[in-house]
């Protein structure tokens, strides 16, 4: 779907105030963006190329509701250029092409064309393939905006000819700021009487928004409709708690806030802390995210990063997930809790992680090597008389259980992979496996 300028435009006729707040308190000159100092401000990357006036692709990657689309829409007046936006969710490659024809037309006639693609990251290779070629050939500036990590979502083709810009969520004081300036357009409305948020529930409210410039203003538009509505002319935080019908944290399930939560988890719990480990357990519950994920995430950190320093931990997390679908929401999730924090307290190796990933890449390596004849089954006659299994050496017929010096690679191979920490049951393995290595050497000497 292609949309040129008019995507910014307001409904025809339409009065002012009848718009959305949202759209009534949008910049519209880079000076009225709120947060992205380190891109807006004085010298700062955004702010030059709009002064200079030649734009470059760029790609704006962030959070939802930290002003992508704002600095994409204040391109429209900053640069002398052609504005074509496509919405990577309704757009196709046809839109692309659509896009190209405009483009060209337009430098037919001497000027340059932006083409702003929001939410890129939903675009498949192929779409992303359709317009590289005219992004390399300078037939316009590419401008995408994403709130996915455009080094997975983004070819690297595209990734290489557009500088990625990082947005922030927005801090409390910002958030505090777009307050002030909601207050201002929502009591210039004619005929009201003033609104008045109290500190408290100023507070709240940039809390709530948790970053987010979109849901702080449309928080502010319902509640301040619901209080004149009431004939309330004062906010307080027992009004806007009432006002408000969910109180959700930002936790995109498919997103980066996602996956950053999941690994503040994770090297929280192989850190060892078991209060952070819990606060960022809390967290992602409070966000929405599914405890049956969570449980599954405990069993692999118990298995990667606590192993055979404690094997009771792997047990625990198993058993923490049962009980959970036994008992589900919200008596289970004590249990995967009592799971976080074991595995917090627990003894960590990852050794035989490490272990493992080196066996797979030696069997890569030598995966054509024959297994041993002394090793080779001998079900039949014919094994046995070509020498299958022969001077085999039964472990349990040998001192200590151990069948020293004997060898169980291929011939040639020798390599070491399990190097056990000294740290919980792992101490324990290290020194019975360095015993057994001595008895090796005894019986090679002797």
């Amino acid at each position: 779907m292609v949309m040129s300028n008019d995507l910014f435009a307001g409904e025809p006729g339409s009065a002012a105030v009848a718009a959305p707040l949202a759209e009534r308190m949008r910049p519209s000159r880079l000076d009225q963006v709120v947060g992205q100092t380190h891109l807006v401000g004085p010298g700062k990357p955004l702010r030059v190329a709009f002064e200079s006036g030649r734009p470059h692709s760029m790609i704006f990657w962030g959070p939802p509701g930290v002003g992508k689309t704002t600095l994409a829409r204040l391109m429209v007046e900053g640069f002398d250029a052609q504005f074509i936006a496509i919405s990577a969710v309704l757009g196709g490659v046809k839109d692309i092409r659509d896009a190209v024809v405009a483009a060209q037309a337009a430098q037919a006639r001497g000027r340059r064309t932006i083409l702003f693609v929001d939410e890129v990251h939903r675009f498949n290779k192929a779409q992303q393939d359709a317009f590289l070629p005219y992004v390399e050939s300078g037939l316009f500036t590419f401008i995408g905006a994403t709130t996915e990590n455009p080094s997975f979502e983004v070819n690297s083709a595209l990734l290489s000819r557009a500088r990625v810009y990082v947005l922030h969520a927005l801090s409390l004081e910002e958030l505090g700021d777009l307050i002030d300036r909601a207050l201002e357009v929502i009591n210039a409305e004619p005929n009201q009487p003033p609104l008045a948020f109290e500190a408290a529930a100023r507070e709240q409210l940039a809390r709530w928004a948790d970053g987010d410039a979109r849901r702080l203003i449309n928080a502010m538009e319902i509640v301040s409709e619901s209080a004149r509505n009431a004939g309330q002319e004062v906010v307080d935080a027992g009004w806007l708690e009432t006002s408000l019908s969910q109180n959700l944290r930002r936790f995109d399930k498919g997103g980066d806030a996602f996956y950053d939560q999941i690994s503040a988890l994770h090297k929280s719990i192989r850190g060892s802390d078991p209060d952070a480990s819990l606060y960022w357990f809390a967290r992602m519950l409070d966000g929405g995210a599914d405890p049956r994920y969570l449980s599954r995430r405990l069993i692999r950190m118990a298995v990667e990063d606590i192993g055979l320093a404690d094997p009771r931990a792997t047990q625990l997390a198993l058993n923490a997930a049962d009980i959970y679908e036994r008992l589900g929401s919200p008596e289970g999730e004590l249990a995967l809790a009592q799971a976080v924090v074991y595995l917090a307290c627990a003894a960590k190796s990852n050794a035989v992680y490490n272990a493992y990933k080196a066996a797979r890449r030696y069997a890569e390596q030598h995966g054509s090597a024959p297994v041993p004849m002394h090793l080779r089954n001998a079900p039949t006659k014919l094994m046995k008389e070509l020498g299958h299994g022969r001077a085999y050496r039964y472990a349990h017929d040998e001192p200590y259980g151990y069948a020293a010096g004997e060898h169980y690679f291929p011939d040639g191979l020798r390599p070491r992979f399990y190097e056990p920490t000294d740290r919980g049951l792992e101490g324990k393995i290290q020194q019975k496996l360095a015993f057994l290595r001595q008895l090796d050497d005894q019986y090679k000497s002797g």
